[in-house]
């Protein structure tokens, strides 16, 4: 709970590591943080654990605190990372103290022993401090597996080379003590943990700052700004309007954003950049214009923008839409608060896409390339007048394209002549990528 006349929010900081660590800093508890904050124990057996442990604490997680840069680098390296991590430093007091108990100990001989996970920078500083040689002392700072970590060590122990090992993997330790191998802990210091625990809660309280940072969407449609055609119906524009706005609706209120339509072809939503974040992967992908695209056949535009006031993020927002419809590439098309174009590092694509039907896309490539005047609203007779098949036919394949997301049908074209109204369709040709 919060300390009484706090005025920010608990902060939420899960705690990766061992057993012994992660019941060290728990029982510390959060009178060690500068902030108010809550502790979430996310114990593990092995380092290797530790990108399923992070997953499993969830986004609501707003700061990681590791045991070690080993399990940190394992989650960083596996992607799971979506918040802020920090790990407790085991240069320094640590190795100075498991030096000491290395000497107390009759079998090592502290110039001669193998150290693994504290850098080398880091090793030769606490024996200069020491006034000891480091010239016959071996470390390891490069991640690895458990095994291979305590092969390192095990192999120069039996080549004589070093009389113990100084490891800061619990796991190691236990591989190296049943193999017969003198092995010394560093365990990291209470004022280490201390201030571990301070690092964690200043970044996830700048992380929650940054977060909730006011963000603005704006969303242009260009076939809604451009002329009526004449093979529209007049009303199809207002049916797409309200179809598109009931489709943002939805959208926002996912992302807990609110929308409302600027003019007759855009549309401003009010959200956070944590909830864009989470609705772009990060900002790699346009918000809302992949369902747009597949439910309603349009290409949309798409600027966002942040900034400390909705003037400044409309301004950047405004700013990003610009740039986007004057580019090629879809990067770019967010400006943080201070006016930068935000880029995020591209990711691989998705797997799992569901690939179009080839005989769906064959019979949209045909009448695209039969299509003048950029016109992508046909019926049943003048698609068969382009595919030299019969209205029933054409009629036919028309719905197949609807059935696989590459038509949408649009409001029948009721007319004064008696019959069936004439049924249009828009040809949702983006689908077939560059032509």
């Amino acid at each position: 709970m919060s300390r009484p006349g706090a005025m920010t929010p608990d902060l939420t900081i899960g705690v990766v590591g061992p057993h012994d660590l992660v019941e060290r800093v728990m029982l510390m508890g959060h009178a060690a943080a500068p902030l108010p904050c809550r502790l979430v124990a996310a114990a593990y057996r092995d380092e290797q654990e530790a990108p399923d442990k992070v997953t499993r604490l969830g986004p609501g997680v707003d700061a990681c605190l590791f045991a070690s840069p080993v399990p940190y680098d394992l989650a960083r390296r596996s992607g799971v990372l979506t918040m802020p991590a920090t790990y407790v430093q085991l240069g320094g007091a640590a190795l100075v103290a498991a030096l000491a108990k290395a000497a107390l100990d009759p079998r090592v001989d502290p110039q001669r022993v193998s150290v693994d996970v504290v850098s080398r920078a880091d090793v030769e500083e606490a024996y200069t401090d020491l006034g000891i040689p480091a010239t016959d002392v071996h470390s390891r700072d490069e991640p690895g597996a458990t095994g291979t970590i305590a092969a390192y060590h095990e192999r120069l122990s039996r080549q004589g080379i070093t009389t113990g090992a100084l490891t800061c993997l619990p796991a190691v330790a236990e591989r190296l003590q049943t193999a017969g191998v003198p092995v010394i802990r560093i365990r990291p210091t209470s004022a280490a943990v201390r201030t571990a625990l301070h690092t964690a809660a200043l970044l996830g309280a700048h992380h929650r700052l940054e977060e909730s940072q006011l963000t603005v969407v704006l969303v242009e449609v260009p076939t809604l700004r451009e002329p009526v055609r004449r093979a529209a119906p007049r009303y199809w524009r207002d049916e797409l309007r309200l179809s598109l706005h009931r489709l943002l609706v939805q959208e926002a209120n996912r992302i807990n954003a609110t929308v409302w339509p600027i003019d007759d072809h855009s549309y401003l939503v009010t959200a956070t950049r944590g909830s864009v974040a989470a609705a772009t992967d990060g900002f790699r992908v346009l918000p809302f214009a992949g369902r747009i695209r597949d439910e309603l056949g349009l290409a949309v535009e798409v600027g966002v923008g942040m900034g400390r006031t909705t003037h400044d993020a409309e301004s950047h927002a405004r700013a990003a839409l610009a740039r986007t419809q004057t580019g090629k590439q879809a990067q770019g098309f967010a400006v943080d608060r201070e006016g930068r174009a935000l880029i995020p590092a591209p990711r691989m694509p998705p797997t799992g896409t569901t690939a179009l039907k080839p005989k769906g896309v064959e019979v949209l490539a045909r009448l695209a390339a039969k299509l003048e005047g950029g016109d992508t609203v046909v019926d049943a007779e003048g698609a068969g007048k382009m595919l030299g098949v019969t209205p029933r036919t054409a009629r036919r394949l028309l719905r197949t394209l609807v059935d696989e997301g590459l038509a949408w049908p649009l409001p029948p074209n009721r007319t004064p002549q008696p019959g069936r109204p004439r049924q249009l369709y828009r040809l949702i040709v983006e689908k077939l990528g560059p032509r």
